[in-house]
């Protein structure tokens, strides 16, 4: 969530909210030509885990140590969302909140403040990764952007639709920005060779809109 805060349940911070001390990684980044006029933006020590499942290049950010429940430790810097938990949240359609399996019988389970989205346009896309359906309330009320008043998105499937992150370039100077893009790139674009991502979108398609007290009367029935 963009600023949860524990109120009326007091230490409950989503997995995927970045921890003080949880600093930006060393700049290491390098181009390098796969083939003529192909390039690719690389890690100097690059691992496997660097990369999204659709290979494309992820911005690092230093994990604090976790507690007892296996949840990241330190003040939560409220505004922002760790990288890497973002996208292991969204790839895998686990909640935000707690990491269990977002999927419910009634659908995925998408919050978005009241002034997001259009909820009347046939495509919604987003950067939060889904809540489970014990979270679901939780999140709404400790949120601030949500006002309370979240709109809830239902949604029957959510495909990957791309990331949002910084092109970069190769100039005498060596690795420089280009552009830190306003909207998603989709996966396939060719720019995301020498992107690197910082937040994955999820597209919504199929969705009903529904209030919480709606809900949780379709949880209840499915």
């Amino acid at each position: 969530m963009r600023s949860v805060r524990s109120t009326s349940e007091r230490g409950l911070i989503p997995f995927i909210t970045q921890r003080e001390g949880e600093e930006a990684a060393p700049d290491n980044l390098v181009i390098l030509q796969h083939a003529p006029g192909r390039h690719r933006l690389h890690y100097g020590d690059e691992d496997p885990r660097d990369r999204d499942v659709r290979g494309v290049l992820w911005a690092r950010c230093a994990f604090n140590s976790v507690d007892e429940r296996g949840m990241p430790t330190g003040s939560p810097l409220w505004k922002l969302m760790h990288p890497y938990r973002q996208m292991m949240c969204m790839q895998t359609l686990r909640c935000q909140v707690c990491t269990q399996p977002a999927r419910t019988r009634a659908g995925l389970i998408f919050l978005a403040g009241p002034h997001d989205h259009d909820p009347t346009q046939p495509v919604i896309l987003t950067n939060q990764p889904p809540v489970c359906a014990k979270h679901a309330r939780a999140a709404a009320a400790l949120c601030p952007h949500l006002e309370r008043q979240p709109v809830v998105y239902l949604a029957a499937s959510a495909p990957l639709c791309g990331v949002t992150g910084t092109l970069y370039g190769l100039s005498g100077q060596g690795v420089h920005v280009i552009a830190q893009p306003d909207h998603p790139l989709p996966y396939g674009h060719p720019n995301l060779a020498t992107f690197l991502a910082s937040q994955m979108i999820r597209r919504l398609s199929s969705f009903r809109v529904v209030d919480l007290d709606e809900l949780q009367r379709e949880l209840v029935l499915a």
